[in-house]
């Protein structure tokens, strides 16, 4: 018997209102999540890939279709999501401890056990010793870190994240993207990551999904499966397969190779 998905989207179709007119964002797109996958969405610019993670997250109301998460409709924002957008949104005022627990304070969540799962999230990642610095005092990588550490510590059931290290520089995002997919697996997370950088979508991911241009609706599905010594996402690049993976998904985004 095929296990119940932990997302379960159906038929999602978006129209936005404009000056100029009615605009289809999305169409008739639907895709089942196994819980503990991580999923890559990647597609031309403006196909729709950010409103999907919108719609997911209970932000904004599909115009048809809907979104199930542990066979639950989502109606609204919901604490089984985690969302982490492009910049790290930490508040410069307060230190990395009091940003680690601003979720948790949002949801009135602040119990003796939660706060305990906090503290030891940041000693398991190296950053408790940081707790009492402020933003401006860490690097760029660290501070993707506690977003992630503060987007964690609510325990969502779904992580998703939308162009979570495009701010970084190109050597810092390589580390914490291994960084951050090493912390989702042994925290047994199941993420959706919407990307431009077709090589960290597939050194990444379980699946990569691909969206067709604007409405964006699934053009295609590759389960990646690489052979390579290290199964992190720099150690995928070095996997024979990589290429052959990357080349295809070119040609199915349009462009030539």
């Amino acid at each position: 018997m095929k296990a119940q998905p932990i997302v379960a989207i159906k038929n999602i179709s978006m129209k936005y209102q404009s000056p100029e007119g009615e605009i289809a964002a999305l169409e008739n797109v639907s895709l089942d999540i196994a819980e503990g996958e991580f999923i890559s969405i990647v597609g031309p610019s403006g196909c729709g890939k950010s409103t999907l993670l919108n719609i997911i997250a209970g932000l904004i109301t599909p115009s048809a279709g809907e979104v199930k998460i542990k066979n639950q409709v989502v109606n609204g924002p919901t604490g089984m999501v985690g969302y982490m957008p492009q910049r790290d949104q930490l508040f410069e005022w307060r230190n990395i401890w009091k940003n680690v627990i601003l979720g948790l304070e949002i949801q009135k969540k602040l119990t003796e056990e939660n706060l305990q799962f906090a503290e030891q999230l940041l000693k398991n990642y190296g950053l408790v010793e940081f707790k009492h610095k402020f933003p401006s005092q860490l690097s760029g990588g660290m501070r993707q870190r506690v977003a992630l550490i503060r987007t964690l510590a609510t325990k969502p059931d779904i992580l998703l994240l939308d162009e979570a290290f495009s701010a970084l520089d190109y050597q810092t995002r390589l580390v914490v993207s291994d960084e951050v997919k090493q912390i989702l697996v042994k925290e047994h997370k199941t993420a959706i990551l919407v990307t431009h950088d077709l090589a960290e979508a597939i050194s990444m991911a379980d699946r990569v999904v691909v969206f067709t241009s604007r409405p964006g609706t699934v053009k295609n599905i590759y389960t990646i499966k690489l052979t390579c010594a290290s199964k992190t996402p720099l150690g995928c690049r070095e996997a024979p397969e990589f290429r052959e993976y990357f080349n295809k998904i070119w040609k199915e985004l349009g462009v030539r190779v």
